[in-house]
């Protein structure tokens, strides 16, 4: 009789998984009548494509092709949308932000990689940890920032010069090593009051390699971890991973070491800043960044908080965790393609250091730079919100509609059946990848050299059709950094960092192509690799800049 009903118990709940993953097949939906492209396949649908490391034809694909919105194929007859709309993202990361949250399988997976920070939790949650975390990532707070960048940039500026001083001409380096080294060195002394690298040896370290190799390890991972939510959590953490160590798969196994490599470091520096706030005040302010670091004052608020409010000791590890990881790879490889960008357009690269030159003063090529000094460069912002616009880091995000909801359109868009579309029904359950790169590259809005590098475009008035769409990104009326209550926290903190490595090392040397192919891959965060290579590198000829002489 027992085993009758269980057995009963165990088909009514295969046949309800298979009803709910597979009725999209069978079942119409509004989202039918929304063109798009057909799928690469049925297994797959369309995800493949967008997610392809050489995916970026298809994204402008979508971008060119579709009016803000498109009808994707997920994988086995899933539908989803594409979106890059204004008025539509705008309802799916402010408006209605609680309704479009992060899929399950992005939310498990950073739980995995990072733990329980500010990546891996959802609603109350979430806006518990950012409402912590909010006054460290201030304006006012990144003035204090400022003096720590200078010092870091100005190891960097030394670390170049030493290599490249002496030589007949420029020297070949790779950029990007330097980039990722110093973006985490400045992460680890102004966010965590730690030093992970004295900038000085010719490669990273084990840690620094460790971060970098994410991106090509996601490029292997990326369709396994939508399998995260299905894959039941049995057993103890040791037998799991023990399973995993079992896994036959280099992308896994590459992903292991990763996740192990930065749980080991931040838990170290949790546990270092734990002993000094214990030891008190002195042993505070001896340690890097003299205590004024983003981690030691969460840290003290913290501590200072009702019992209710405070973040118990996992969540504070998981954003160190959180913090290097978001502040390293996006940031170096943003400041990677603007210096590849700037070897590639000299007229723009000379206009910048001029500019740059003409407020150094006395101070010359090692002058530190201050906040308002930064913020008041127009053609350095103006080549920041260019790079970062036509070369965000980041190609989508995912939201998942937690229920059926109507998403206005800002101009009406001409339905399969040939009617006008102004609205779309979404169903429950459905997938939505919001395009953050074609909505920076939309024509309809940024006019027809919307895919030209043009710093210029900033340096006076935007288009109407960029002013009046109301572009919800939290940044310049680009979706670079989204918007909303999951915008990029830390935004404030990486222009500042742009800023002040740009001005060091255009102050003081020159940057040249390589005439290496380097090739930019579609990942979590683009990173470029020179030929066939795997390994993450952009080499460039560097050389010290000599002001002309006039005689």
């Amino acid at each position: 009789m027992v085993s009758t009903i269980l057995q009963g118990f165990a088909i009514c709940a295969f046949l309800w998984v298979m009803w709910k993953y597979f009725r999209q097949i069978f079942v119409k939906s509004p989202l039918d009548n929304i063109p798009g492209p057909t799928a690469g396949s049925f297994l797959y649908g369309n995800l493949r494509q967008i997610l392809a490391k050489n995916g970026w034809d298809f994204i402008q694909h979508l971008t060119d092709s579709y009016p803000g919105v498109a009808k994707l194929s997920g994988p086995l007859g899933h539908r989803m949308l594409y979106v890059f709309d204004p008025t539509a993202s705008h309802t799916i990361v402010v408006k209605e932000q609680h309704v479009f949250e992060q899929p399950p399988w992005f939310i498990r997976f950073n739980d995995l990689r990072f733990g329980p920070g500010l990546l891996s939790t959802l609603g109350d949650h979430h806006r518990h940890q950012r409402k912590m975390l909010n006054p460290v990532f201030s304006t006012n707070h990144m003035r204090h920032m400022v003096p720590i960048f200078n010092e870091v940039g100005l190891k960097l500026q030394n670390a170049i010069e030493s290599r490249v001083s002496g030589q007949k001409g420029p020297v070949e380096i790779n950029m990007l090593a330097w980039m990722s080294r110093t973006a985490l060195e400045l992460i680890g002394q102004a966010g965590l009051g730690y030093s992970f690298d004295p900038l000085v040896a010719d490669s990273m370290d084990e840690f620094a390699r460790a971060v970098k190799s994410f991106g090509p390890a996601l490029v292997a991972v990326d369709h396994l971890r939508r399998l995260l939510p299905y894959i039941p959590e049995f057993g103890n953490p040791s037998l799991r991973r023990r399973l995993v160590e079992m896994v036959p798969h280099d992308g896994v196994q590459q992903m292991k070491a990763f996740i192990d490599t930065m749980h080991r470091r931040s838990v170290e520096i949790y546990r270092e800043k734990q002993r000094a706030l214990e030891l008190g005040d002195e042993a505070v302010t001896k340690q890097i960044g003299e205590g004024k670091d983003i981690m030691n004052i969460l840290m003290r608020a913290n501590m200072a908080a009702s019992e209710e409010d405070r973040l118990p000791e996992e969540e504070l590890i998981a954003q160190v965790s959180t913090m290097i990881f978001g502040a390293m790879d996006t940031t170096s490889n943003a400041l990677s393609m603007t210096l590849l960008l700037l070897g590639e357009h000299s007229d723009v690269q000379d206009r910048l250091r001029k500019e740059v030159l003409d407020v150094s003063g006395a101070g010359g090529p090692a002058r530190k730079f201050d906040h308002d000094t930064l913020v008041s460069l127009p053609y350095l912002d103006a080549v920041c919100r260019e790079t970062l616009r036509l070369y965000s880091p980041a190609t989508q995000v995912f939201r998942d509609s937690r229920k059926a909801i109507v998403l206005p359109l800002s101009r009406p868009i001409k339905g399969v059946d040939g009617s006008m579309i102004n609205e779309i029904v979404v169903p429950k359950d459905t997938t939505v990848a919001i395009g953050i790169l074609s909505a920076n590259r939309n024509k309809a809005m940024w006019g027809e050299d919307a895919m030209d590098w043009k710093p210029e475009r900033w340096l006076g008035p935007l288009p109407d059709t960029v002013m009046d769409a109301k572009i919800p990104g939290v940044y310049s009326n680009l979706m670079t950094f989204l918007g909303g209550g999951r915008a990029c926290i830390g935004f404030k903190f990486s222009q500042l960092e742009m800023k002040i490595v740009l001005c060091l090392l255009l102050a003081k040397f020159t940057f040249e192509p390589s005439g290496k192919p380097i090739t930019w891959n579609l990942s979590n965060v683009r990173f470029p690799t020179v030929g066939n290579d795997p390994t993450p590198s952009m080499p460039m000829k560097v050389g010290l800049y000599k002001p002309p002489t006039f005689e």
